[in-house]
């Protein structure tokens, strides 16, 4: 039996199969490959600007160390930009401390400053201890639903304060399509209009957040942390199962192993329909926060809204 040669080099072993576009690539030329489409992705949507300070979110998970990675080694041809890092701490006991541990020695091996913000210092409370007066409670929020309102705040905060011009999550193309599907299935399908990969500017306190994973799908971001022996937690959230997102990441990943390339396609058609949902969509004019001061489309944003509830009981 002839063992398969990479189709881009034709000359080293093969070392993944990728089954939307049907190419057999080496490890090299596999990285190599990712790297590229991170050039190519942040190119295509303007992603950047050649002095942009960039605020990257690192969790310690396999996306966001990967792309940390990635935009470090890129910073190398742009000495007017500069690289720092965030990394959220919600207070969730064993599973945090060590994805903290990880995101700090990434940061050590690439030079690259490093700042933390954790929910208790923030809000007063841990996710933890949230979890808790979630349990004595009615409220029909999941764990995730409060942790994913409190670190988009805790991001936006730290990213401002650390003067970035661009905020950098590892957004995968898996992850932006369960969105796309989360909204339609929480009935706000308008709110696929901000979904994308470069936000627009829409107030000075908001730092623009851009998306250069949004192209690549999460199994090879996962298979470059292995190929390039990047350290990362490989531990999932212990709350995550609670959450819709996991019963969508399911369905999806079954879909695509039927339909090679079906993530892409989601993907794709919701590009192409935005501006039209962007039209149809009010415009929403965001103020600032009486309780906080960040941007809100309301009179107390979502966060403090949150937190309030959390304090009458």
């Amino acid at each position: 039996m002839s063992v398969a040669t990479c189709t881009i080099c034709k000359r080293r072993k093969a070392f993944f199969f990728r089954p939307y576009s049907r190419e057999k690539l080496c490890k090299r030329c596999f990285i190599e490959s990712v790297e590229e489409k991170v050039r190519a992705t942040i190119a295509r949507y303007q992603m950047l600007e050649f002095d942009d300070r960039i605020a990257v979110a690192v969790s310690g998970g396999k996306d966001s160390v990967s792309l940390l990675h990635i935009l470090a080694k890129m910073e190398q041809n742009y000495p007017k930009a500069s690289l720092v890092a965030i990394t959220v701490d919600e207070g969730i006991r064993r599973y945090r401390d060590e994805a903290l541990k990880i995101a700090t020695e990434n940061c050590k091996k690439l030079d690259i400053e490093h700042h933390t913000a954790s929910f208790k210092e923030l809000y007063g409370y841990t996710l933890d201890e949230i979890i808790k007066h979630l349990k004595r409670g009615k409220d029909k929020l999941t764990p995730c639903a409060y942790c994913g309102v409190l670190r988009r705040k805790a991001l936006n905060v730290v990213a401002r304060d650390v003067k970035a011009d661009k905020l950098a999550t590892a957004h995968t193309l898996d992850d932006e399509a369960q969105t796309i599907l989360l909204n339609i299935l929480h009935g706000a399908p308008l709110r696929i209009a901000r979904v994308k990969p470069l936000t627009d500017k829409a107030h000075p306190k908001l730092v623009q957040r851009i998306k250069p994973f949004c192209e690549i799908p999460e199994k090879e971001t996962t298979l470059y942390a292995y190929a390039q022996k990047i350290t990362f937690q490989d531990i999932l959230c212990p709350y995550a199962s609670e959450a819709l997102r996991n019963d969508i990441r399911l369905f999806l990943q079954g879909m695509e192993e039927k339909h090679a390339g079906i993530t892409f396609t989601i993907f794709k058609s919701i590009a192409k329909i935005r501006p039209a949902i962007a039209k149809i969509a009010k415009k929403e004019e965001l103020n600032e926060c009486s309780e906080c001061g960040e941007p809100t489309t309301g009179r107390i944003c979502k966060a403090c809204q949150m937190l309030q509830q959390l304090g009458t009981r």
